[in-house]
């Protein structure tokens, strides 16, 4: 059975840090696109980040344009992506879910076969 496990969200001021890690287990990611989308009171879920993993490498990463600067994406290995967030602002106060796909590239919501149970992030002003 496919899991996706979230880990680092919390409570952060503005200005501050945090850095989220997705674990996968029940099958192998290598070739696959993990990453993250967000969720806001309200709004649509939207993307955020997504690298694939190939080789032993990543082969691609893609970053939502909007957060280019103070977002980034790293693949530890096949099973686990991270992804640093810093100089957080409240507007990116969300829930934050893990996401994997098949495809060459993920940044569409249908482009994810499997998602995490998402972890709070919450940025105080």
């Amino acid at each position: 059975q496919v899991q996706l496990v979230e880990s680092g969200g919390g409570l952060v001021q503005a200005g501050g840090s945090l850095r989220l890690s997705c674990a996968a287990s029940g099958r192998t990611f290598s070739r696959y696109a993990m990453g993250w989308f967000r969720q806001a009171p309200g709004k649509e879920r939207e993307f955020v980040a997504s690298v694939v993993w190939i080789g032993g490498s990543t082969y691609r990463a893609d970053l939502a344009d909007s957060l280019k600067g103070r977002f980034t994406i790293s693949r530890d290995n096949a099973n686990t992506v991270s992804m640093q967030m810093n100089s957080l602002k409240p507007e990116d106060t969300a829930v934050y879910y893990c996401a994997a796909g098949r495809g060459a590239t993920m940044t569409r919501k249908s482009d994810a076969d499997y998602w995490g149970q998402g972890t709070q992030v919450t940025v105080s002003s």
